[in-house]
């Protein structure tokens, strides 16, 4: 491996190199979504980075496997087939059919493995069991609970103290607890309720188990990177590094922790209240998923990201830029090259994705200023590879311009044809009648560019 990857780890709080348990097959977990509804632009992030990290460790190392889980069984799952007198099953199904859209247009790639919660409970109940067994969970009043005093190195992720965390999770103090910070592991389920039978009776288990089980099954006891939002540290991060220890041993579970950070919408917090709450299939009506995806790493992963509509609107006119540049040597094939050393020292350096960037508006002014057709296929083909590992620059350059796949072939046609009278009123030196032509396309929101091989034309 010619580069070394350097991540910050949350669990040490110190940017450190990377070193897998297995240099031939890196291993990597993120906690995926709660299928209940529409996946709003808080719940792209993380899923945006942590494809980002994929792509770069796969050109890195011989292999990698993503496992991203989906949770089928939640609370939140139930209250919304109460509330709409729809199934569980086609909740989840249709839910999760949405999420898979919406990343497919933030060309967000899919995990090698997507488990299932409901698909794991057997799983889950045997991890239960060993807890039981170990002395760190206990049966009371129809529940298994984490008992958390019996781990002394609990809360090492979060950093916080017992009080804190208490006050923090908003701990449910029930009768049957033993004490104030112990957590469900299992809970009974009513016949309205989805469960299944255990040796506890009828029920359906905790969030926190479902992470630990699926990524034990998937990938192994101990594994290389696990992942998520900087909300999921406490409780759930932590109480999966609490339960997965205990039942397989200290040292075991992730060895590195990476956590993006939280995402407000113009200055504030995202709030249906505020009416600043939006989905990503709302963003995607104004504008490409490729330019919300370009705005989503133009903020440094760890940092807080304030999502404006100046910030998307400035996102779609920089690949308007890179695709114009890449439309004008759309006659030349591109070198096969290697991710340009800038791009790829910037993304190992913990997943330095605004200085990728600024790498890559690097390339696109030296292939503006590139007269050698060699050098225009050499820039090309940097400009390329250097987008793939960032998700970005995969598209036809005319296709992106003229405003996406669906494009209108009459609309296409009658602007060429306009384009040719602009052009023979030109040779005519008919000069009004061809900037009559451009102006009222401009009115249309078609904008001309005028270049070496002619005129081309693009969408606003």
């Amino acid at each position: 491996m010619a580069a070394t990857l350097r991540i910050h780890n949350t669990m040490t709080r110190t940017k450190e190199d990377f070193v897998p348990l297995d240099p031939t097959h890196v291993t990597l977990y993120v906690c995926g979504p709660t299928v209940y509804d529409r996946a709003h632009i808080g719940n792209a992030r993380p899923a945006i980075v942590f494809d980002v990290l994929a792509r770069l460790l796969r050109s890195l190392f011989p292999k990698v496997t993503y496992a991203r889980n989906i949770t089928d069984v939640d609370d939140k799952i139930n209250a919304r087939s109460r509330e709409s007198g729809r199934s569980i099953g086609e909740i989840t199904e249709e839910t999760a059919a949405w999420y898979h859209e919406d990343l497919a247009a933030l060309n967000v790639l899919l995990p090698d493995l997507e488990p299932r919660a409901t698909a794991h409970i057997d799983d889950m109940v045997r991890m239960i069991e060993d807890l039981v067994a170990k002395g760190h969970a206990y049966e009371a009043d129809g529940h298994v609970l984490f008992s958390v005093p019996s781990m002394e190195t609990y809360g090492r992720l979060s950093g916080r103290s017992m009080e804190d965390m208490i006050a923090g999770a908003r701990v449910e103090v029930a009768p049957y607890k033993r004490d104030p910070s112990d957590f469900v592991l299992w809970k009974p389920s009513g016949d309205d309720t989805p469960g299944w039978e255990s040796p506890w009776g009828r029920g359906r288990p905790g969030w926190h188990i479902e992470c630990s089980a699926m990524s034990s099954r998937y990938l192994g006891t101990s594994f290389d990177i696990h992942g998520g939002g900087l909300d999921l540290i406490f409780p759930h991060h932590e109480n999966e590094i609490a339960q997965s220890t205990c039942c397989n041993g200290s040292g075991s579970f992730a060895r590195y922790w990476m956590h993006n950070g939280m995402l407000m919408v113009e200055g504030e917090k995202m709030s249906k209240s505020l009416g600043n709450f939006f989905t990503v299939q709302d963003l995607l009506a104004q504008q490409p998923g490729e330019a919300l995806r370009l705005c989503m790493l133009a903020t440094h992963y760890r940092q807080p990201l304030d999502w404006t509509s100046e910030g998307l609107e400035q996102a779609r006119k920089t690949l308007d830029r890179y695709y114009g540049a890449l439309g004008r040597v759309a006659d030349l094939e591109a070198e096969e090259r290697p991710v340009p050393e800038g791009v790829l020292a910037a993304l190992c350096d913990d997943l330095n994705t605004p200085k990728a960037l600024s790498e890559l508006h690097g390339l696109l002014g030296e292939l503006n200023r590139a007269e050698a057709p060699a050098d225009k296929a050499r820039l090309k083909g940097d400009m390329l590879s250097a987008g793939a590992l960032l998700g970005l620059l995969g598209q036809d350059p005319e296709v992106w311009l003229r405003g996406g796949e669906g494009e209108d072939d009459g609309l296409a046609a009658r602007v060429e044809g306009l384009i040719q009278d602009r052009k023979d009123a030109r040779k005519a030196k008919n000069f009004a009648r061809a900037d009559e032509i451009r102006e009222n396309l401009a009115a249309e929101g078609i904008v001309l560019e005028d270049g070496p091989q002619g005129t081309s034309w693009r969408k606003a």
